[in-house]
């Protein structure tokens, strides 16, 4: 079994071996909210145990909830929660989720993982990275339209031009400090001797670093909208040189360091705020576009049948709808029945995994964004 802690994950898991254990909770940032937590987390194992016991021996259930055990008794855990939590777990993996946003409880046995309120959020159009930079270093948000924490840099990307340059940075340079240190955070102070046209120069080769460093191990990867957050004066010579497809036209002419990250996500939603307004309503008009050409389909079984042969492009769910039952990969055959039962799944979310899986894009939408009333709205290939 594989043990990972992780932010926000980039690919789903998936396993080999069922049962698949998936376990969601909304958690609390602060003390004393935070406090029941670890209560509520226990009595979802509680609820995932009673399920596998309609199944499994003692002996196969015990070595599956061990790390659940261990993760309810982890104080340092409990004390550093975002907003929500997801783990997932199966006999060859045990994967925590920290969330930026709330997800309902919901504790699921199956034969594969509940993926839908990950999906939401994996695949949200509101999602967004912010880049802080100066002169003296960088830092890396990412968020929603609801919260926006700093994530750590990939160990390849220069936090600072020091970092950047090394032994080419133009003498005499000395970095008071990099970013988000307090007063003089991010200040670069330079010697004296007509240097400005070297200080320049280097920080072109340190903007050109953190550009190609950012693009390769975040925006790529992520695939996420990336707003400027920078001083007036560099956003000019930054966008001049950067090759970032992700870098919005749009950016916050501000210090990163002078405000703090709630006033920073209500200022970058101000940006990706109106694009994801318009990728909502473009993918609605598309499915209502296609209806003459008989390219969509809202009934599930039909959805099903031909999602198994590829031939959904763009499926659109319904979010917090539940539809229980299984759904068999192969013909795409479909039946209800009860969510508790340990081979139960959310119906809606084996579609949401089908599809994924034939290389179709899944969008979780608003109720009242979707254009069926079924949960489901599949815009086809052919």
């Amino acid at each position: 079994m594989s043990l990972h802690s992780d932010e926000l994950p980039i690919a789903l898991p998936k396993s080999s071996e069922a049962p698949c254990l998936s376990l969601y909770q909304p958690t609390h940032r602060h003390h004393p909210d935070n406090q029941q937590d670890p209560i509520r987390f226990k009595n979802l194992v509680k609820t995932l145990e009673q399920s596998l016991r309609q199944q499994y021996p003692t002996r196969e259930i015990r070595p599956l909830l061990q790390p659940f055990n261990a993760l309810a008794s982890d104080r340092d855990f409990w004390n550093h929660t975002q907003d929500g939590l997801a783990v997932l777990c199966a006999p060859d993996l045990f994967r925590i989720y920290k969330l930026q946003r709330a997800v309902p409880e919901l504790a699921i046995v199956a034969d594969s993982f509940h993926i839908k309120p990950l999906l939401r959020i994996v695949q949200s159009a509101d999602r967004y990275q912010i880049l802080g930079l100066s002169r003296g270093g960088i830092r890396l948000f990412e968020g929603n339209r609801d919260a926006v924490d700093e994530i750590d840099l990939a160990p390849d990307v220069p936090r600072t031009i020091s970092e950047a340059l090394g032994d080419e940075l133009t003498e005499p340079h000395q970095t008071v400090r990099s970013l988000g240190g307090g007063a003089g955070s991010g200040v670069m102070r330079h010697g004296h001797g007509g240097k400005s046209d070297e200080v320049a120069v280097d920080l072109e080769r340190f903007f050109r670093a953190v550009d190609a460093s950012i693009l390769a191990h975040h925006s790529r990867p992520s695939a996420l909208p990336l707003v400027l957050a920078a001083l007036p004066e560099y956003h000019g010579s930054f966008r001049k040189i950067s090759r970032n497809p992700f870098l919005m036209p749009d950016g916050l002419k501000i210090d990163p360091d002078s405000v703090s990250t709630d006033a920073l996500r209500t200022l970058a939603w101000g940006v990706i705020g109106p694009a994801y307004q318009q990728r909502l309503t473009r993918l609605v008009e598309e499915f209502e576009q296609s209806k003459p050409r008989g390219l969509v389909g809202d009934h599930l079984g039909q959805i099903a049948f031909d999602a198994v042969s590829g031939r959904v492009g763009t499926l659109l769910v319904e979010a917090d709808r539940q539809i229980p039952g299984r759904l068999d990969s192969t013909n795409g055959r479909i039946e209800f029945g009860d969510i508790d039962h340990p081979q139960v799944d959310d119906l809606i979310d084996d579609l949401a995994e089908l599809v994924l899986n034939k290389k179709g894009q899944v969008v979780v939408v608003p109720a009242e964004r979707m254009p069926t009333a079924t949960g489901a709205a599949a815009i086809y290939r052919y």
